[in-house]
């Protein structure tokens, strides 16, 4: 299909924000000045790291959740509630265990009070077009992800939408399951066989991105906003190993990867400053496992992250958060879609395990400032303990709890790998004992 680029969007997105309360009765912004329209016979990708608000765009856009300002239309109809014209697919498969693959894809039909046997009728149709004819009668149990995830699709065909949001749909299966998955739902769209106007589909995955899409909205973090539009003019059926489809990819990576100018790049590529610096969940023996790839044959100290990242099986939420928490350790530099080891990196690789510590440590003590915090808090009592709850205090202070505990526990597993602290479980309490 092709967008049709002359009529009216069929959705618009206008300066649409979101934030949470927390708990001390502060706000956290997840989106902030989003502007999008989707116009008819095209498919939207929305690419961006977890935290980058792209499931809440999707929730928003299709009214089961309203936004904290701004407002979207579809159709020239502004939402309000649950949107008639939107089906979702989302990443867990979301069926009920109890019907029938025929029964869960009626529901939706039923929701809208269609006959029963104008629903039967509508959800055979469906079940056929999604390639799962002759397992009406079973149940979700019985049956494969990949096909639980047709069903999921049928679900949302069945009920002729104008407007398809996929969250996510493919992540939580296998590499061929999904494959095949896309390629059937492309044949589909491009036979003009799918009864929907257009696709809008969240993905962290970039060469998914590429695969499927019209256009990718590429967005930021913290709060979420929307920082590059790429038009996607490669034909279809498109093929991942072709020098135009490898050079996309490669631009994407690099825009993802790209420093912040001004004041952003003051803060480093982690959101924050000083001891409220967000961190990621990433544990020191991904760490060390990617310096020593990067450091092996055949990149020898640098590497594209694109092609990094295939043999790894690593998506974008995988990959990034490892490659940015080395450069923030000055373990590598991460810049225009490429990583490169620094002296110090090639360094940790050829250490053994004590010398590897060791120089964890002192990096960790000199480039975090949360943990360089916790090592003088601890340095300066005299029983050489402190309780978690302190420094949890001071970081819900600039961020939300759920940032707050993901940013102590990463400190944590560092500080520990380094031996530059202790830390109980079970009484919550930092210390300096065993430290070595």
């Amino acid at each position: 299909m092709e967008p049709n680029n002359q009529a009216a969007p069929l959705v618009v997105v206008d300066h649409v924000r979101q934030t949470y309360a927390k708990g001390s009765g502060d706000s956290v912004m997840v989106l902030d000045d989003m502007n999008l329209a989707l116009r008819e016979n095209e498919i939207v990708s929305l690419l961006g790291r977890s935290g980058c608000g792209k499931s809440s765009l999707l929730r928003i856009i299709a009214g089961l959740m309203p936004p904290s300002g701004g407002r979207v239309t579809i159709g020239g109809r502004e939402v309000d509630g649950p949107a008639p014209e939107v089906a979702m697919v989302f990443q867990t498969f979301a069926l009920f265990p109890w019907l029938t693959v025929l029964e869960n894809v009626e529901i939706g039909l039923e929701a809208q009070r269609v006959a029963p046997a104008e629903r039967h009728k509508l959800a055979l149709a469906a079940i056929d077009l999604i390639g799962l004819d002759g397992y009406e009668s079973a149940y979700p149990k019985e049956l494969s992800g990949g096909m639980r995830q047709r069903v999921g699709m049928a679900r949302a065909l069945v009920v002729h939408p104008k407007l398809l949001l996929m969250d996510e749909a493919f992540s939580a299966l296998d590499v061929l399951t999904a494959e095949t998955l896309r390629t059937d739902l492309l044949d589909l769209w491009h036979e003009g066989r799918m009864p929907i106007s257009s696709i809008l589909l969240v993905t962290h995955n970039i060469e998914e991105a590429v695969l499927m899409s019209d256009r990718i909205l590429v967005l930021a973090s913290n709060p979420g906003r929307i920082t590059a539009e790429i038009p996607v003019t490669l034909p279809q059926p498109r093929n991942r190993l072709d020098p135009a489809f490898r050079a996309l990819v490669d631009d994407i990576y690099a825009r993802m990867t790209a420093r912040p100018s001004g004041k952003a790049a003051a803060a480093g590529t982690f959101p924050g400053t000083g001891i409220s610096m967000l961190l990621p969940r990433v544990s020191p023996n991904l760490l060390a496992g990617l310096m020593e790839s990067v450091a092996g044959e055949p990149y020898n100290g640098h590497a594209d992250l694109p092609l990094l990242a295939a043999p790894l099986q690593m998506e974008i939420d995988d990959l990034f958060p490892v490659a940015e928490s080395l450069q923030l350790l000055r373990f590598a530099e991460v810049a225009e879609g490429d990583i490169r080891l620094t002296d110090a990196g090639k360094r940790f690789v050829q250490l053994d395990s004590d010398g590897r510590k060791k120089l964890f440590a002192q990096h960790v003590l000199a480039y975090v400032p949360l943990a360089g915090h916790i090592k003088r808090v601890l340095d300066e009592r005299g029983a050489h303990a402190a309780p978690a709850s302190r420094f949890r205090d001071e970081l819900e202070d600039n961020m939300s709890e759920e940032f707050a505990d993901q940013t102590l526990r990463a400190v944590t597993s560092w500080g520990r790998y380094g031996e530059a602290f202790a830390y109980d479980e079970a009484s919550g309490v930092f210390s300096l004992d065993n430290p070595t």
